[in-house]
């Protein structure tokens, strides 16, 4: 599958379980505060990560892997929802990435270079 395909997949799954008000129906404040969901699931990817805990509702698999796979779903579904092509997205911006000066080695360590 596709990256469109998984936002296809997931956003109509969301849809079914009324996680949105119809297909459509999306408000700048609901598509804001869908974005913030995603906000907060890095944020407890990140919370995984610092304690390195099982995830409560997953034991047998890491905090932070669950959460990341959370941030997946919204994001997803959220793309599913503006019908953005995600995969062409990817694809264009990992070829940018790839012509950066920023992103190279030796621009990294240098003074004033991105450490992290």
């Amino acid at each position: 599958m596709s990256l469109n395909d998984y936002s296809d997949a997931v956003h109509e799954v969301c849809l079914e379980a009324g996680w949105w008000p119809g297909p459509g129906c999306y408000s700048n404040e609901l598509i804001g505060t869908k974005v913030a969901l995603i906000h907060s699931e890095v944020s407890e990817m990140l919370e995984g990560i610092r304690k390195g805990l099982p995830d409560d509702h997953l034991p047998d698999r890491d905090m932070a892997e669950v959460e990341a796979a959370d941030v997946l779903i919204r994001l997803f579904d959220l793309a599913g929802a503006l019908n953005w092509d995600l995969e062409g997205a990817y694809h264009a911006k990992m070829a940018y990435n790839a012509t950066r000066a920023d992103h190279k080695p030796e621009a990294r360590a240098a003074v004033g270079g991105k450490k992290f």
